[in-house]
């Protein structure tokens, strides 16, 4: 499964950490053609009356193989607390 998020990363289809919705797929694939979230987001719901139940796959399989945009930390130094 790591290769598959590895690949995955380095084209440049991660799920961002913000403008998320639901699990960050459709502003994940905004990002990465560069569409607004919102315009990805309309894309894929009128796909979904073109070609009916086919999303309702894809959107869990993305969601699960695209990878969660990296955190700003190192997981070596702990998060300061103020």
């Amino acid at each position: 499964m790591n290769a598959v998020h590895d690949t995955m990363a380095r084209q440049g289809l991660v799920r961002p950490r913000d403008g998320r919705m639901l699990g960050g797929v459709c502003a994940g694939l905004g990002r990465r053609f560069g569409l607004d979230p919102w315009i990805a987001r309309l894309l894929f719901v009128l796909i979904l009356f073109i070609i009916p139940g086919s999303q309702i796959l894809i959107y869990p399989v993305l969601w699960v193989l695209m990878p969660s945009e990296a955190t700003d930390y190192s997981p070596h130094t702990p998060p300061t607390t103020w």
